[in-house]
């Protein structure tokens, strides 16, 4: 446990920011989640929104910090990797 009063407050700041950011993190999950379903399902139109918005979303995570830039671009990479294909 913490012995000063520098490390509690960062302790007590750190709950606050994993429990706001949790909800950012379950909503873009449950995007990609989405994007996924639409692709495999084989509708494109739905595809391409589905994948629009999660990109778009992971976008903002990444802005917010919420989630590191190199990985918002890794999971944007591949679920466009998966649209082509389906495009293709």
């Amino acid at each position: 446990m913490a012995n000063n009063k520098s490390a509690l407050k960062r302790i007590r700041q750190n709950e606050k920011r994993r429990l706001h950011n949790r909800s950012y993190r379950n909503r873009t999950r449950t995007l990609v989640k989405k994007a996924r379903a639409a692709i495999e399902s084989g509708d494109l139109q739905d595809a391409r929104e589905a994948t629009h918005a999660a990109m778009r979303d992971l976008d903002k995570l990444a802005s917010r910090g919420v989630v590191h830039k190199r990985n918002a671009a890794r999971r944007k990479s591949r679920l466009m990797k998966q649209l082509n294909l389906l495009e293709a």
